[in-house]
């Protein structure tokens, strides 16, 4: 299959992609560490793990378990850090024709800003998504996601000391995700990506102690598809810029659903620790899935969930 066919290719907000399969922030390392297992030029994106101003540790083990129909995972986004990402990382990236797509972490405003501004003159960057589920130490702690105004005004700050395109993780830890979705936009955002994990434990029931040493994690896999879709519908309705979808996509059916709920791309994530040809075959599936409706875009895909209104409650 031709990855570069025009059925398949989108353009998210300022980002022209082949095809609209991106592969999920933190489940795909720097992209180098799957080039054994995919073509980097078949997918639309890379999305790297997450980036911070300095080095981060990450937590301690344990940080990572399988559950029901996914995993919980407490990484603590550990990284090289934005100068380590520029130096050591970028340029084995630069060899392969697909947009990179930084995701951006801080634990202040000023943190994104510096990452940013280094990201702004580094060769090679595509786009950055901002990482909205990170504490903010401003604000004791609450994390910028979970608060419109605060959300607002990262991004809003953001925005304006870049040209780069700019993407806006959601959380889906909030009572309405629409009303941060709306914000975001209002400040600028060119898409958002949603969504992101969500909030959970694990406890070992002989010692009766969790069973991740940072206590809580994030929830991904197939578990929290429903919730995905959810979400991904609910920001549709709320928005008009593009919403890339992301949630327990295991296969090119979950993608599809994505599209039908309201996303113009997907990204897949968990996925790729069970099958690292996963997002390939993805693409793959989306491709066959618009030949067989004789669909000539995935345009034609996009919120075409039909919904009988006298029905919702």
């Amino acid at each position: 299959m031709d990855t570069t066919d025009q059925s398949l290719s989108v353009n998210i907000g300022g980002i022209q992609m082949r095809n609209p399969v991106m592969t999920a922030s933190g489940t795909f390392g720097y992209g180098s560490e799957y080039t054994e297992f995919v073509d980097l030029n078949r997918l639309g994106a890379v999305v790297v793990k997450g980036v911070t101003s300095v080095p981060w540790p990450g937590n301690p083990m344990q940080r990572i378990m399988e559950t029901p129909s996914g995993m919980l995972n407490a990484i603590g986004l550990q990284n090289v850090g934005v100068d380590g990402f520029i130096l050591e990382k970028l340029p084995y990236l630069r060899d392969f024709d697909v947009p990179v797509i930084v995701n951006v972490c801080g634990k202040t405003v000023e943190e994104y800003l510096t990452v940013i501004e280094k990201l702004n003159t580094a060769d090679g960057v595509a786009a950055v998504e901002l990482n909205i589920s990170c504490p903010n130490l401003d604000c004791g702690g609450m994390s910028f996601g979970v608060d419109a105004t605060l959300a607002y005004q990262l991004v809003k700050e953001v925005r304006a000391k870049t040209h780069l395109p700019l993407l806006v993780k959601l959380s889906p830890n909030v009572t309405d995700i629409s009303i941060i979705a709306r914000a975001v936009e209002d400040a600028g955002a060119n898409g958002l990506s949603a969504i992101n994990t969500l909030l959970g434990m694990a406890i070992n029931a002989e010692t009766r102690k969790p069973e991740l040493a940072n206590v809580t994690g994030g929830l991904s896999g197939p578990a929290i598809k429903p919730v995905a879709l959810r979400l991904v519908w609910e920001v549709y309705k709320s928005v008009s810029i593009p919403i890339i979808g992301m949630g327990g996509i295991m296969s090119a059916t979950d993608a599809v659903e994505f599209f039908i709920a309201g996303a113009s791309a997907v990204a897949v994530g968990t996925a790729n620790f069970v099958n690292p040809h996963a997002s390939i075959e993805v693409v793959k599936g989306i491709h066959a899935y618009l030949k067989e409706a004789n669909m000539k875009s995935i345009s034609e895909l996009v919120g075409s969930l039909q919904v009988d209104s006298s029905t919702i409650v």
